[in-house]
């Protein structure tokens, strides 16, 4: 079963146990415990293909977020031949690593609950 998920303006094709860097996000969206909740999902196929327009109704990915890092240095190099003009700008990215636990399609369950007459 794989999935497309939707995060920080890019597409990621994920699998249960893949491991992706993606855009740093909001405190908010992570909680304690470092689980994830996504429910931006694009599409899911499994035992059958759910295509989302633009998201799939009750999909949810559940990922583990392992560690908080800054990407490789991206060198600007800004040029005008013969003008004298040169700037030289870089830039880190800050990225999370997280890993993909679980892929799931379809409302909750709801615990049925139990009427007991007398």
């Amino acid at each position: 079963m794989f999935a497309i998920l939707e995060t920080g303006g890019k597409q990621y094709r994920v699998e249960e146990g893949d491991v992706i860097n993606i855009e740093l996000l909001d405190e908010s969206k992570i909680s304690k415990l470092g689980v994830i909740n996504f429910d931006t999902v694009m599409l899911v196929s499994g035992d059958k293909l759910n295509i989302g327009t633009p998201y799939v109704k009750d999909a949810k990915i559940k990922a583990k977020l392992i560690k908080k890092f800054r990407d490789e240095k991206v060198i600007v190099f800004k040029k005008k031949a013969k003008k004298q003009y040169r700037r030289t700008r870089g830039h880190r990215q800050n990225l999370l690593e997280i890993m993909i636990e679980k892929i799931s399609v379809g409302p909750k369950k709801k615990a049925a609950v139990k009427e007991e007459t007398k």
